[in-house]
């Protein structure tokens, strides 16, 4: 009896964990939450400087130099990267406004689906210029590229739309600043989360390509961030993620069991200090985009954005709501298609 109840302890380690960081009553001490502000030596490795010219794509997809990147791996988790807010304060606010005006349009798929099949899900929040908060709330996850199946967990040719230019070349700039030369952006999840919501212990496997890295970028609130092992018996480790940090799971992290238990407030509003647009200045030599076609599109939503009045909805909604995009690539290498 005793081998029996050591052996569901061992099995329960990750759901222990997650429900107690869950917890309202009593609330969860972060002691233990990683924090790379903290350089936590014993748990995480801050990476030497990589060997790299700057990206000319930085500035146009509202991002630091990539000298000024802090780049993080974790002891105890290998493939397990974090770059600590790679963004500037005005590319918080194209990201987000991206997340909520444009991604959750049709032909993309949306949790919501099922009950009301909406073109336009940010647009028809505002219909009279009324904001309908119920909807507002209801839209937890949208599908872009091929689209995750949640009964099979697995892609298919025609359950497949165009996966958007911006963050195929946002994701671009991450692949090649760590040295994936052959990655490719063809589906993301965008999670939206509210101050109440949670992400349940899983593994993503369901791509053709497990070699493949799978880069999460979120905005708004900040969360507690669990990754264990393999299998739930792995006692996990809790990170914080803070608005417009990057974790990167690669190798042996994309196999291990992962969640969100609770989303905290930000300590900071990054996105609430836009820097003064520099866009009129920059001069774009399209030759170095792979993806995009049109960075005037871009250029022009920037510059919208600073407008603190154009900006209010979207203020709104990530006071108290988080947004996580995660992007990554479903075929090998070789492939053209899953067929």
């Amino acid at each position: 009896m005793e081998e029996d109840a050591n052996a569901t302890s061992k099995e329960d380690a990750f759901m222990k964990r997650f429900k107690y960081y869950k917890s309202n009553k009593p609330k969860p001490s972060l002691e233990e939450v990683i924090s790379v502000e903290k350089h936590c030596d014993d748990k995480i490795t801050g990476c030497p400087p990589l060997d790299i010219t700057d990206d000319p794509r930085t500035d146009l997809l509202g991002l630091r130099s990539l000298k000024e990147w802090q780049l993080y791996s974790f002891k105890g988790h290998p493939g397990l990267l974090f770059i600590k807010n790679p963004f500037t304060d005005s590319g918080q606010r194209y990201w987000i406004r991206k997340c909520l005006e444009e991604y959750p349009r049709k032909p993309n798929r949306l949790n919501i689906d099922i009950e009301s099949n909406l073109q336009d899900w940010w647009a028809e929040c505002f219909r009279n210029n009324t904001c309908d908060k119920q909807l507002l709330k209801k839209l937890r996850w949208t599908t872009l590229g091929y689209h995750h199946n949640w009964d099979t967990k697995v892609y298919s040719e025609d359950n497949r739309t165009p996966f958007p230019n911006d963050l195929a070349e946002l994701s671009d700039v991450f692949a090649k600043y760590l040295n994936y030369k052959h990655f490719r952006a063809e589906a993301a999840i965008v999670n939206y989360y509210h101050m109440n919501s949670t992400l349940s212990a899983h593994t993503d496997h369901s791509e053709v390509n497990l070699e493949a890295p799978l880069f999460s970028f979120s905005f708004g609130q900040s969360a507690i961030f669990m990754i264990g092992g393999k299998d739930k018996s792995v006692e996990p480790s809790a990170i914080l993620i803070n608005s417009g940090d990057v974790v990167i799971m690669s190798k042996e992290a994309r196999l291990c069991y992962h969640a969100v238990p609770k989303i905290l407030p930000s300590t900071d509003s990054p996105w609430e200090k836009p820097e003064i647009c520099k866009m009129n200045d920059m001069n774009i030599d399209i030759s170095n985009l792979k993806y995009l076609t049109e960075p005037e599109k871009i250029i022009s939503v920037m510059k919208q954005n600073v407008d603190n009045q154009e900006w209010d909805r979207f203020r709104n909604y990530i006071q108290e709501s988080r947004i996580n995009m995660n992007v990554r690539q479903v075929l090998n290498e070789k492939q053209s298609s899953l067929q």
